[in-house]
């Protein structure tokens, strides 16, 4: 009896407990702590999120590093690609501008037959001036036989093989060209120097020359045709105590950039020196 009675208050106890927490729960009584609680659920679930994350790339990293590694090589490999791509396109249209150049400026000179040869080789010397064309005696190269460029005079044909040929520069020490400035009337001699650098000489002292002055081939001496480009003239050297003035010529040509040059081959040189007198005490 007693038992049924306390199970029967135990009952009653927890009815009205629970009503209570319920009349409490409805009435808002519990909203602060309901949110206290949110709350505090809520930052432990970001701190579990975010050291799983943390933890997670620790652990994907070391492929990560690898698949990084690989594709990065792919691409280098893939811009070093097309970094020779341009070159070679950068190359061949150089080419084509070069090739457009000489048969325009072979076109200008009807007169004239060309051979285009292209530059395989220089002379390693730094006191003689040449280059090597990949042209010779089966092409109908001969010594003596001018070159140049739509830019100008190059120099001209000092020795021939079969396949190849030997161009002297009028840079060189031993060049000697005989010219007439455009502007001025007169005739003079170029020279080269071991520097490379052109100079006229014989000039004289009475002819007015100017600094700018078109300096071309006068055909005199029968080595050159006449009315070849050679430069222009800068520096003018004038002193009253000698004979002649002297003057520094800049080429047309910049002769460290020769590529593809051309060979007249329809001038032939005339040799003239057993005509002229020897000089008699």
């Amino acid at each position: 009896m007693k038992t049924g009675f306390s199970r029967s208050l135990q009952t009653t106890i927890i009815f009205f407990v629970v009503g209570g927490i319920l009349v409490l729960a409805l009435g808002g009584y519990f909203s602060t702590v309901s949110d206290s609680f949110g709350r505090s659920l809520v930052s432990v679930q970001t701190w579990v999120s975010t050291r799983y994350v943390v933890i997670r790339n620790f652990l994907s990293a070391p492929g990560d590093v690898v698949s990084l590694q690989q594709r990065n090589a792919e691409l280098e490999s893939e811009i070093s690609g097309l970094q020779t791509q341009v070159i070679q396109l950068q190359q061949q249209l150089t080419d084509t501008q070069v090739l457009a150049a000489l048969v325009d400026f072979s076109q200008s000179s009807p007169e004239s037959v060309y051979k285009a040869a292209a530059v395989i080789g220089r002379d390693p010397s730094p006191f003689l001036h040449y280059i090597i064309i990949n042209s010779g005696s089966n092409d109908g190269l001969r010594r003596g036989m001018p070159v140049v460029t739509n830019q100008g005079l190059i120099g001209r044909v000092d020795a021939v093989t079969a396949e190849a040929a030997r161009v002297q520069l009028a840079t060189d020490t031993a060049s000697a060209v005989n010219i007439r400035l455009q502007n001025a009337d007169t005739d003079a001699v170029l020279v080269g120097s071991v520097t490379g650098d052109l100079a006229l000489e014989m000039i004289s002292q009475d002819v007015d020359i100017q600094e700018g002055d078109v300096v071309l081939t006068s055909g005199l001496g029968g080595d050159y045709p006449p009315d070849l480009l050679v430069g222009q003239i800068f520096n003018i050297r004038k002193r009253d105590y000698e004979l002649f003035q002297q003057a520094s010529v800049q080429s047309t040509v910049d002769f460290s950039r020769l590529e593809i040059v051309l060979v007249i081959m329809n001038f032939k040189p005339i040799d003239i020196t057993p005509l002229i007198p020897e000089n008699t005490p």
